[in-house]
């Protein structure tokens, strides 16, 4: 299993936003293409999104859920909110 750190900066005034469409489309969206959702927070003070995803071949899964027609078919793009995204792939301790 790969684990992915994704640490978001929203933009001042769209968290509430951004947590609402993230949890309508992109959560169940990774879901059916087969990934785990570890966790999601927020840091409220710093307009921060940080979640863990996780997959047992994530590359070829994260390939596969940007080409779907169900990801480029939302509208507008939920990626609007976000004004910095930053990803890590993580290795057990």
């Amino acid at each position: 299993m790969q684990f992915q750190l994704r640490d978001y900066q929203v933009k001042p005034g769209q968290m509430t936003e951004w947590v609402s469409e993230w949890s309508a489309h992109i959560r169940p969206l990774r879901e059916r293409f087969g990934f785990r959702v570890v966790g999601a927070w927020t840091i409220a003070d710093e307009h921060r999104f940080v979640w863990i995803l996780a997959h047992a071949d994530f590359e070829t899964a994260d390939r596969s859920y940007y080409d779907s027609a169900e990801r480029r078919a939302l509208e507008p793009d939920p990626a609007r909110h976000l004004a910095r995204a930053v990803q890590h792939f993580m290795e057990p301790a």
